[in-house]
Order: structure tokens, then C-alpha cells, then sequence
């Protein structure tokens, strides 16, 4: 996993569990980025992950974090972790990629975001699936003009009743098991929104204002948690953008599962059925002209062809049913220190995602959110 290119970036990973066999997966997409070790605070745990992907474990974070080859650090601990781990690699001059979300309270990650810009390091955060080429042709297809002035978005990321599906058998390649409560505890709002959140706040800016409703639907999801201990596992927001765009969002671990979008606009409606594919299919209905034999004002779906950027080839086998290339934020991150540009997923966007999605988390029955944070588009 060292890779062969001498000039590729040195990244080490913080965290064995369960998403890190989906990073590991991916890497061999970017041979510019060089793994160096990895490290878990359960050391058996780490040497189990090691020893499956044949790597170096690091017998402590001191170790790693004075590893002068390492320039990223890449954050794959459990959310309640994020904060101070995180924290501890800026200090020590790391760049950090971490998972979602980089923290769980609006003040810590601002630290973070505030501590990273002050010593001139860079700060990225998951999810990096507007960096796919699904978005990106959203993206593209905005910027055409494709579908006129957009108006409203409808976002769903319902992942089905889990709580009556067999989670305790889930593993990875490496055999690190599914983490269920500490997914139960954070709730799928904090755990995806981000996924279409990111996407929405790249195409039409920043939001102004969060309504939202939340609610515990299944309290008995397994006596390993108490129901007090529970998030929310059905959300609902309406999202005002500045840009005049309003946007529903929907997450649960209730409702069948769907991951559909759809971006209605003065001439037409773009849709994608998948935001876990980053080579889902694009479709567009322009507005027609009714007539007897046209009876609808869209025409029927066409396919927008997807935007394949060269530096980023497509080559992730399906595993446990989606493709994401979970790299290529990394990348995106390497190519910015490399460069001293910076990168397409900024510290900046990642903070404002993260607000609206906390607005969204914690609503326990009905709220409104006026938003604070902002972000310069790039």
C-alpha cells in the first residue's frame, strides 16, 4: 500500500473499524497518495486491520502523528472521537481529511476550522461525493441552463428499517463489524444528510434558514441503547438557500430506502435516483407544449451524459450496495497542498453543511434555524 510514486503524498489513517476498509478499497484509484500505517486505540483491532491489508500499525498516535512522511491524517474514528482527535493532528502540523461529521457540536468545529486557517493547514471533511461524477454533471447541467431558473429540490435518504434487518452480522473485508450504536446513538441526519447537503449547498450557495421536524418513530432498536440515548431516526427540513432554491430533505431509518433527488426549475426537472453511485444516471425532462398527443407539460426522461473527469478514473467495485470512490477526497486534498491551492471541498463548506445538518439532528418535534455560517463557492 505504499504505492511506487516517489512525489505521492503520505497519508495515514486514524481508525480500523468498519469505514475503513471502504478507504482502503478506493485508494489504488489515486496511486498519488501513499498510505503509511494505521492506527486504532484498540490495538487488536488495529493488528487485525493491519495484518488483513498488509500494512504498518502504529503503536501510538504519538508515533504516527511524529511521522514526518505522513502529511495527512486522515480522521476514520467514531464521531465522538472526531473533535479531539482531529484537534491533536493540527497540532502537530497534520493536514486532516475526516469523516463525517468532523464534530458534533457547531463550537468545536469552528475551533477546528479557526485553528487549521490560523497555522496554515488544511482542514477537508466527508462526504466527498460532489467530487463524483454524478454531482458533477448536476453541476454542469445547472450551469447550462438545462432546466432554466431551479426553484425546488426534493431530497430523500431514507436507508430502510434497519432496526428489522440482520445489522449485527454486517462486517467488512478486514471482519470490523458494522459500529450499530454509535450509528443508532448519532442517527442517520448527522450520519447522511451531508451527502445531498453538500451537493445542494455547491450548486446553489448558502442556506439562510432550516425548518425542520425530528422524531424517535422506533425507540426499540436494540437493549444495547437506551431509547434516551437515541437520535432522532425520522427528519424533515425545508432549507431556504439566499439563492431563492428551497429545498425539502428527508432522512430516516424508517421508510424504504431511497436516495433520490430531484431539481425542479423553470423549464424542466433533473433528477438522479442515487447520490451513493457516483455514476448514477442524470436524467432531464424540459418543459413542452400540451397538446392531445402530449398531454404532459414534461417530455419524456432523457439521460444527461455523465461528466467523466480524466484525473479521477472510475474504478470501484460495488460493496455493500453502493459505489463511492471514499479517496477521492483525499486526493482532492493532496492536490491542493501540492499545488498551494485550495481544495474543491474547503474547510469553509464543510463547517456550513455541518450547521444546517446539527439544525436539522437536533430538532426534537418542530424547530426553525436561522443559519450564521457561510462559505465562498469555488
Amino acid at each position: 500500500m505504499d504505492g511506487s510514486n516517489s512525489k505521492a503524498t503520505g497519508v495515514a489513517f486514524i481508525g480500523c473499524g468498519y469505514v475503513a476498509d471502504f478507504y482502503i478499497a478506493t485508494l489504488p484509484n489515486h496511486p498519488d497518495l501513499s498510505l503509511r500505517g494505521v492506527h486504532d486505540s484498540d490495538a487488536e483491532r488495529a493488528k487485525k486491520f493491519s495484518e488483513h491489508h498488509g500494512l504498518r500499525p502504529y503503536a501510538s498516535l504519538d508515533e504516527l502523528l511524529a511521522d514526518d512522511s505522513v502529511a495527512i491524517a486522515v480522521n476514520l474514528t467514531n464521531p465522538h472521537s472526531h473533535y479531539e482527535v482531529s484537534r491533536r493532528c493540527l497540532e502537530a502540523g497534520k493536514h486532516v481529511y475526516s469523516e463525517k461529521p468532523f464534530a458534533e457540536e457547531l463550537g468545536q468545529a469552528t475551533e477546528l476550522v479557526e485553528y487549521a486557517e490560523r497555522h496554515g493547514l488544511i482542514l477537508s471533511s466527508a462526504p466527498c461525493s460532489f467530487l463524483g461524477e454524478t454531482a458533477q454533471t448536476l453541476a454542469h447541467a445547472l450551469a447550462e441552463g438545462r432546466i432554466g431558473q431551479p426553484r425546488l429540490v426534493y431530497a430523500e435518504l431514507d436507508d430502510g428499517a434497519v432496526h428489522q434487518m440482520n445489522f449485527r452480522s454486517w462486517a467488512g473485508p478486514s471482519g470490523a463489524p458494522w459500529p450499530y450504536a454509535d450509528e443508532f446513538r448519532v442517527g442517520p441526519t448527522l450520519e447522511h444528510a451531508g451527502y445531498y447537503l453538500t451537493w445542494l449547498t455547491a450548486f446553489f450557495g448558502p442556506a439562510s434558514e432550516v425548518m425542520s421536524y425530528g422524531g424517535l418513530l422506533q425507540p426499540d432498536k436494540t437493549p444495547e441503547v437506551e431509547p434516551s440515548a437515541l437520535a432522532p431516526d425520522f427528519t424533515c427540513a425545508l432549507i431556504r438557500f439566499h439563492s431563492g432554491v428551497v429545498a425539502r430533505l428527508t432522512c430516516s431509518t424508517v421508510a424504504p430506502e431511497d436516495h433520490s433527488l430531484r431539481i425542479v426549475g423553470d423549464d424542466g426537472v433533473l433528477s438522479v435516483s442515487e447520490c451513493w453511485d457516483y455514476g448514477a444516471e442524470v436524467t432531464v425532462r424540459t418543459r413542452t407544449e400540451m397538446s392531445e398527443s402530449t398531454p404532459h407539460y414534461l417530455s419524456e426522461p432523457q439521460q444527461v451524459p455523465l461528466v467523466l473527469p480524466a484525473d479521477h478514473p472510475f474504478r470501484y467495485e460495488r460493496h455493500h450496495g453502493h459505489d463511492m470512490d471514499f479517496a477521492r477526497g483525499i486526493a482532492d486534498l493532496a492536490a491542493a497542498i501540492r499545488g498551494g491551492t485550495t481544495p474543491q471541498l474547503t474547510a469553509r463548506h464543510a463547517l456550513h453543511v455541518l450547521e444546517i445538518t446539527l439544525a436539522v439532528s437536533s430538532a426534537q418535534g418542530a424547530a426553525h434555524t436561522v443559519l450564521h455560517t457561510t462559505f465562498d463557492r469555488t
